[in-house]
């Protein structure tokens, strides 16, 4: 099987200019309000006008504003967006099968071929087709397994189309930094770099022993993926894995109180979500970020187990007591700019 992974080009901001042509050759930044950068909230996308100015995803919008005070600020229209995701996503059906939907703008694409070359015809299909029905831009990468192809798509933004073929997988990681792999994020390259480990070369010179000592039983899967072996299948119908709501203060907040009664309400949205779609849980989560941008989170389990079975329930009351005490962990210390909960 020869996998694709398909990335639609900063999606938000490319819709938002679809729509209205007198943005095309604007830097456009789709998020929160900046507020003449007084602004609370981050980035949800950058165009890549604006990204030429250090604008991207998940940065402060008063930074982005810092950086940027000409660009056009949005408001996100998730509506609009998951419209044209549906769309691109049928698209997408027409082709295989095997479709597993990462986010809102991006998926896999299982082929059940050999043959590269007619993976490479197929990859250039469905740019065409997207293109013409949506006139929306992606990034194609295609390659041996859902790591490659991931990575692939990346490389050569926007509108990309990237070949990896197996015999090419080593060429391809070996220089390229350790924050590639999945689940190697910042602390864990900071650990790795204080071993020498800079690269996915530097990365298989540790043994498989090593490397499980070093990260559990994550050591063995970043073992692999340093060798550009990936054994994750693609997923038809990917399960959702937790429900989340988060509120971003307009002003650093000092009181407990006004802290407790947004957690609350937030868990009150949560489980309205995961009632309506059935969703099954088994943890609580609390994250809090305070003014500084410091971020923690909390978590505890919440299974409702009876002598007839475990259960959900999705009664606020019921898991007050369980919020309140992952809360309280963080008030009375600075003041708060983010709080969210999450089950999963």
């Amino acid at each position: 099987m020869i996998v694709l992974h398909i990335d639609m080009d900063a999606f938000f901001a490319q819709i938002e200019k679809r729509d209205n042509p007198a943005l095309a050759d604007k830097p456009v930044i789709v998020g929160a309000d900046p507020k003449g950068g007084r602004g609370r909230g981050v980035v949800s996308t950058a165009c890549y006008i604006a990204r030429k100015y250090g604008v991207h995803s998940a940065m402060p919008i008063s930074q982005a504003y810092k950086l940027c005070p000409h660009a056009v600020f949005l408001k996100p229209d998730i509506e609009r967006y998951k419209k044209v995701s549906q769309s691109i996503m049928k698209i997408l059906a027409h082709y295989s099968t095997l479709l597993e939907q990462v986010s809102i703008d991006e998926a896999y694409l299982g082929l059940e071929v050999n043959d590269y070359e007619k993976a490479v015809k197929i990859a250039k299909r469905i740019k065409k087709e997207i293109y013409e029905k949506e006139k929306l831009t992606c990034s194609i990468g295609i390659g041996p397994s859902k790591l490659i192809a991931k990575i692939a798509s990346g490389k050569n933004k926007p509108n990309g189309f990237t070949v990896i073929r197996p015999h090419g997988v080593e060429k391809f990681l070996k220089d390229k930094k350790v924050e590639i792999i999945p689940g190697i994020g910042p602390k864990t390259a900071e650990k790795l770099k204080r071993l020498g480990v800079k690269t996915v070369g530097d990365l298989r010179r540790l043994t498989q022993e090593k490397m499980e000592k070093l990260f559990g039983k994550r050591g063995r899967e970043l073992y692999l993926f340093a060798r550009g072996i990936d054994e994750r299948t693609i997923e038809r119908e990917r399960q959702r894995k937790s429900i989340g709501k988060e509120v971003t203060f307009e002003r650093d907040i000092s009181s407990p109180q006004e802290v407790i009664e947004v957690a609350l309400e937030l868990l009150k949205e949560v489980l309205q979500e995961a009632k309506k779609e059935n969703f099954h849980f088994s943890t609580l989560l609390v994250k809090i970020r305070y003014f500084d941008f410091e971020t923690h989170t909390a978590q505890t389990k919440v299974n409702l187990c009876t002598p007839r079975g475990c259960t959900n329930s999705y009664t606020p009351g019921v898991y007050k007591m369980a919020l309140l005490k992952l809360v309280l962990k963080f008030l009375g210390k600075k003041k708060i700019r983010l709080v969210g909960v999450r089950v999963k």
